[in-house]
């Protein structure tokens, strides 16, 4: 249901009093439950509801209540359209929600590391209640806590009316990192040792709060899974029709889009309040179409942007970001799982169409170049090779570039997760003969708690990653993994013995040759 109700009063469970701890946050007291090895409070409202008049305005601070909230349920997440498959908008503009996962209480002097995730979906879906943090929280001894945000037109919008595009999506978890540094300690957290981690879009929001100066003092470490600063993918690499993806645009382009949507809106109005009045009049299915969700789904930059004054990239470049530790790294296989998409429709059978593919995604001059680094006769299929490429162009060698260039000020740790027997629990099919390997997206069940089953090396795996994860949240530091810098090395993270090991990244994946091409 499009407008669900978000979480309500306090309800009567049949619990015993001790499995529903309260805590009293600074707008009141909510009442969670508790697990045994670990508590959760779900559904706790960090900002008021951006529907109305504050449709499309910073968020504002929740209202009071009175009483016990009940906190055992999430709250409703963001409008979105389905992530897998056809259908129609679901979820609510009242949708401000996080959960904290937290582990039992522990002695009064002794505080948590906290650990914010921002969930990925390309800015377009996902919601916080989908990740299960309660290893990382009974495990790792951190305080989780997960975050809904808005999405897609609601959250990305730009017009002239609004003063450009305020990226509202990002002063979204602003304000609720603003609620952690006001509420942590309340739940047994340090709110001076804050770990931003987040995956896809999570992972591309954690690179605008490294250089947004709204951000700055709201965190102290950050962890980016699959989503840097120079993440992008060239024109027609997967689809023929798709243009280059690049998630940092600048504002002018998405106000010139706001414009032109208000006006196929019926909303072309000279008195800029009347067109912000008619937009906000209409209801939230209206907006929630395919075209304007997706075509609301990068975030802005550019002069006079409260939150990204700068392109982000150009920013890490010179030196302008929150100088933080930061672990940063991708999936070996990243572009398999989009590419797998197209594959019936748009097919590689053979060089020939292997050839023609590269030339379209990065131009004639690059094909011998590319064919040299990754020969067909490499690959079990041509659509492998393919893929490869991809996943060296957009994601792995931006991700290590954008970590040298943080280097130069601070600690980085990068890694590369390569298991290629991860399960596929994403609900997308699989093409024969095209496995997902270590996909964009599939090292997720190894940090929480999803509907993916793990073998005993997996699960091995999982628990190295959950120690390193809460380790750095705790420290900063990962002593027994490679510094990266210029030497480029790369810890590589796979089950069985020797799977997790130090390989250069850089050479592995041919990122020299990757940074020539997009300079």
């Amino acid at each position: 249901m499009l407008l669900a109700a978000g979480a309500g009063p306090a309800s009567a469970t049949g619990a015993a009093p001790d499995a529903r701890p309260v805590v009293d946050t600074d707008r009141g007291p909510v009442r969670g439950t508790s697990h045994g090895d670990h508590r959760t409070f779900e559904g706790i409202p960090y900002a008021a509801p951006p529907t109305g008049p504050l449709r499309w305005r910073l968020p504002q601070p929740a209202a009071r209540w009175t009483g016990v909230r009940d906190a055992g349920a999430p709250g409703a997440r963001c409008v979105q359209l389905p992530a897998v498959g056809p259908g129609g908008p679901s979820g609510s503009e009242d949708c401000l929600y996080l959960n904290v996962t937290t582990p039992p209480p522990a002695p009064a002097t002794r505080k948590r590391p906290v650990m914010v995730w921002f969930h990925g979906g390309g800015f377009v879906n996902g919601a916080g209640d989908l990740y299960r943090p309660d290893r990382l929280a009974a495990r790792g001894g951190a305080v989780v806590v997960t975050v809904n945000y808005r999405l897609g037109v609601f959250g990305l919008f730009g017009h002239p009316s609004l003063g450009g595009a305020p990226d509202f999506a990002i002063a979204d978890q602003q304000a609720a990192l603003r609620w952690v540094r006001s509420n942590a300690a309340r739940f047994g957290g340090d709110p001076s040792d804050v770990t931003l981690f987040g995956e896809s879009a999570g992972g591309l929001s954690i690179c605008a709060h490294l250089t947004s100066p709204a951000s700055a003092g709201l965190f102290q470490r950050a962890v980016l899974q699959s989503g840097s600063c120079s993440t992008t993918m060239p024109p027609r690499s997967v689809l023929p029709t798709l243009g280059r993806y690049e998630p940092f645009v600048p504002e002018r382009r998405t106000v010139a889009a706001g414009v032109s949507a208000a006006a196929g809106l019926g909303c072309d109005r000279p008195e800029p309040d009347a067109v912000l009045d008619c937009l906000r009049g209409k209801d939230a299915a209206t907006l929630a179409t395919p075209e304007l969700m997706t075509g609301f789904s990068l975030v802005s930059y550019g002069d006079g942007n409260r939150v990204l004054p700068e392109e982000p990239r150009r920013a890490l470049e010179g030196g302008r970001f929150h100088r933080v530790p930061v672990v940063e790294g991708a999936n070996r296989d990243e572009m398999r799982i989009f590419l797998a998409q197209s594959l019936t429709a748009f097919p590689i059978p053979d060089a020939g169409a292997y050839r023609a593919r590269v030339e379209q995604a990065f131009g004639a001059g690059a094909v011998p170049a590319v064919e040299a680094r990754y020969p067909v006769a490499a690959y079990p299929t041509p659509a492998l090779a393919f893929a490869a490429a991809l996943s060296d162009a957009s994601f792995i060698c931006p991700a290590l570039r954008d970590g040298r260039a943080m280097a130069r000020y601070t600690p980085v740790y990068a890694y590369r997760f390569s298991d290629r027997d991860a399960p596929n629990f994403t609900g997308l099919p699989e093409v024969p003969g095209f496995p997902y390997g270590a996909s964009h997206g599939l090292e997720l069940p190894y940090l929480f708690t999803m509907d993916a089953a793990l073998t005993a090396p997996q699960r091995a795996l999982s628990q190295r990653m959950t120690a390193d994860w809460t380790a750095f949240a705790r420290t900063g530091r990962l002593p027994a993994w490679p510094r990266f810098g210029t030497a480029g090395s790369v810890l590589s993270l796979a089950p069985g013995p020797g799977g997790v090991h130090a390989v250069d990244g850089v050479a592995e994946h041919h990122c020299a040759f990757w940074d020539a091409q997009w300079p």
